[in-house]
């Protein structure tokens, strides 16, 4: 599960920010990420199993993490401009209230389909046992066959993100 309340430094931001660490995984050691489905901040449901067979960016964010304002703004860029290889985002709100998570997706103008996981966090949960997003922003990179592919703990850049894309945009579904 995300950990929370004090920075990766100790510095007491209210989030664990993790270095920016990927961890690519060889395609035989990819495992099943869950069936997560729940409420989108725009307010239909929706399910990750209904992107099998496109390259899925799943960027677990909060309004109140720093870092993830600094994405913010090109993982919708990037949403854009790689709809046409077949890459789905999909933000994963965590520890917010709807009101600010909407906010901060206004200013970005976000138009990717973005999770409201709540104050429980079953939505991080489902990851726990599999591969856990352990700082805020972490990020994980599906598949076209809906397996984990890379894991991102912390911020990433727009050609970190674009070089873990390539490859995956290439592989067959």
């Amino acid at each position: 599960m995300l950990a929370g309340c004090t920075s990766a430094s100790g510095s007491g931001d209210g989030y664990v920010s993790g270095d920016g660490t990927v961890t690519t995984y060889k395609v035989a050691d990819r495992k099943d990420a869950p069936a997560l489905s729940g409420t989108t901040l725009a307010g239909p449901q929706l399910s990750l199993s209904s992107y099998r067979g496109k390259v899925v960016v799943l960027n677990f964010w909060g309004s109140w993490c720093p870092p993830c304002r600094l994405e913010g703004p090109f993982l919708q860029d990037m949403s854009t401009s790689y709809a046409s290889k077949g890459v789905q985002f999909v933000g994963v709100d965590i520890r917010d209230d709807g009101a600010s998570a909407r906010a901060f997706l206004a200013n970005i103008a976000s138009t990717y389909p973005n999770l409201f996981d709540g104050p429980d966090g079953l939505l991080v949960l489902q990851f726990s046992r599999i591969v856990p997003p352990q700082a805020t922003p972490s990020t994980l990179v599906i598949d076209r066959k809906g397996r984990i592919a890379v894991r991102i703990l912390g911020p990433t850049t727009e050609p970190r993100l674009a070089a873990i894309l390539a490859p995956l945009v290439a592989e067959p579904s």
